[in-house]
């Protein structure tokens, strides 16, 4: 494995001596490791790492820490944008279920008692990023705008949970717009994107297609917005009163 694909874990813990151990393990494993000694250092990391597009796998997160603990770091990190999630395993002294549950209800994708077997949790980063690219790749099979959802496997489009039956050219009209909500779209890209070079069509053809799969759309219709002279774009924050222009 190149180090373009290595994946890059966080390691969160004010013991140094913990720490060694896991980042020479996981480095052993062929992972790319940092190093953390508080929620404070690690959240600098992590943002430092997004800024840069280059968010980690999975972090390794201590629960009793200094200043912030472990559990109200996974609590901020919550709130972050969709597509930036990163895959949490708590590391604790403090077992019982109690706290398992508060671990889990903080965001953890699993959680490991001190003292523990550092082959086990190898082997669970491992899982838990498996687990998590799975999930990642079947959601981005789907687009989705509040009641508005595209299956693009089963090549389905339901509107507030009814199916709405759309020809080809309209489900890859709409798959467009919401796959690049709140960009521009010239009626030339969509015609270059949606139909097949041999067929010689007219923009006013977009236009047509583009009334017809509003009238589909129930009250996202108005999600659909033109722009004279340029195109047309999806607009997430237009609400299902708007007017389409």
């Amino acid at each position: 494995m190149s180090d373009i694909e290595k994946k890059k874990i966080l390691v969160v813990d004010d013991e140094e001596d913990l720490r060694e151990i896991l980042s020479f393990n996981l480095t052993a494993a062929n992972y790319e490791v940092d190093e953390a000694t508080s929620a404070e250092e690690a959240l600098q990391l992590i943002n430092n790492a997004a800024a840069n597009e280059c968010n980690y796998s999975l972090m390794l997160l201590d629960v009793m820490m200094e200043g912030i603990s472990g559990f109200e770091l996974a609590e901020l990190l919550a709130h972050r944008p969709k597509g930036q999630h990163i895959p949490i395993i708590f590391l604790t002294a403090k077992d019982g279920e109690e706290n398992t549950l508060h671990g889990f209800a903080a965001g953890a994708d699993d959680y490991v008692t001190k003292p523990f077997s550092v082959r086990e949790v190898v082997a669970r980063v491992k899982a838990v990023i498996n687990r998590s690219e799975q999930h990642a790749a079947k959601q981005e099979q789907t687009l989705i705008y509040r009641g508005l959802c595209i299956s693009l496997d089963r090549i389905q489009v339901t509107v507030d949970g009814e199916p709405t039956q759309l020809t080809k050219t309209e489900f890859d009209l709409l798959r467009l717009l919401l796959g690049r909500r709140g960009e521009v779209l010239s009626r030339q890209q969509l015609l270059k994107e949606v139909w097949p070079s041999n067929v010689i069509v007219t923009e006013r053809t977009v236009d047509v297609n583009i009334t017809r799969l509003r009238k589909k759309l129930g009250q996202y219709a108005g999600c659909i917005v033109s722009r004279q002279g340029f195109g047309y774009i999806f607009e997430t924050q237009n609400e299902p009163n708007n007017r389409m222009p």
